[in-house]
């Protein structure tokens, strides 16, 4: 199963669930996926948001990708954005807590990854490597402060793709991703609701955007559970590109 039609076309792809379940599994094993799953009960509370807002708790790692499908985990380091595409924390080096061993390494993650590295790399067949950054993200919906899933707003990532895929959600209403072409028009909008809804963007020609997710009762907090991985491609022995592949 492949979504790269629709990437080449019009810069995104959402994926319900089901599909998406399936195209990972034509790839690799999800014999983890409980695990995987609850992995995001152990997650560090984000240290860069301003106090009394700190609804996101997230972890992070690197890897190394190659268009043979071949994944290596990189040493420990921050993530860092330019200004260009993260307005709050660009130009910052930012330390998270890393994702830890066990899940770093297991069947979920590594498929995961390797239709990643399949599917973008069907788009741009010259990568010969991948940069590869993993998020794990916990937006957190209180009655007093509700979550924002980008609190950065509409953006890019500065990187070449992305995959968003749902984990979890608990609790919570909103939550609707928009996307938006270069000048700024809406193209489309989803939401992910179901464990494996996601979607996959050509992150040079799309910006994104996720509304605030607040609790569906206000009695008790809510959450909205995403991976995301962001794919930087290497075309040269020059490094990695800073612009789009042309």
């Amino acid at each position: 199963m492949t979504f790269t039609l629709s990437i080449a076309d019009c810069g995104y792809q959402f994926v319900p669930g089901g599909p998406m379940r399936m195209a990972l599994e034509s790839v690799g094993t999800l014999a983890d996926w409980p695990a995987f799953a609850a992995s995001w009960n152990d997650l560090a509370v984000d240290p860069y948001l301003a106090e009394g807002r700190r609804f996101r708790r997230r972890r992070f790692a690197v890897f190394a990708g190659n268009s043979g499908g071949a994944i290596a985990r990189q040493a420990h380091q921050p993530h860092v954005q330019a200004r260009e595409y993260n307005q709050l924390f660009g130009g910052i080096e930012r330390w998270f807590e890393p994702i830890s061993p066990e899940i770093g390494s297991g069947p979920t993650l590594q498929t995961i990854l390797r239709f990643c590295c399949r599917t973008f790399g069907a788009l741009v067949p010259v990568v010969s490597e991948w940069r590869i950054e993993a998020h794990q993200f916990r937006i957190e919906a209180r009655g007093d402060v509700p979550g924002q899933p980008t609190p950065e707003g509409v953006h890019r990532d500065g990187v070449d793709f992305v995959l968003v895929m749902l984990v979890n959600r608990e609790n919570i209403v909103s939550g609707v991703t928009t996307v938006y072409d270069l000048g700024g028009a809406a193209l489309g909008d989803f939401t992910l609701t179901n464990p494996f809804d996601a979607t996959l963007i050509d992150d040079a020609r799309v910006a994104h955007g996720v509304t605030a997710v607040t609790p569906l009762d206000h009695s008790r907090a809510g959450y909205r559970d995403v991976l995301v991985v962001t794919f930087r491609c290497k075309v040269s022995n020059s490094g990695y590109t800073d612009e789009k592949r042309r």
